[in-house]
């Protein structure tokens, strides 16, 4: 796993949203050699990840994952 998939998961673990994704997930993945995920935590704190060429597909992957996914917290 990429290191930046792991700290995704990790802060969405803690109850941290998605707050933007650049460039959008909806997007075509033809031409993406960079993904920015922008994060909002409970404590109020923002983090940023980065990841790059396959690594941007693959983050992108598995976030387009869990919007299919059926949220449990409910």
């Amino acid at each position: 796993m990429y290191d930046s998939i792991a700290k995704l998961a990790e802060l969405l673990s803690a109850n941290c949203k998605v707050e933007k994704v650049h460039p959008a997930v909806i997007a075509s993945d033809a031409e993406v050699n960079i993904a920015i995920v922008e994060l909002v935590c409970p404590d109020g704190k923002t983090h940023t990840i980065k990841a790059y060429r396959e690594e941007a597909l693959a983050v992108r992957e598995f976030i387009r994952s869990l919007k299919n996914t059926p949220d449990k917290r409910s």
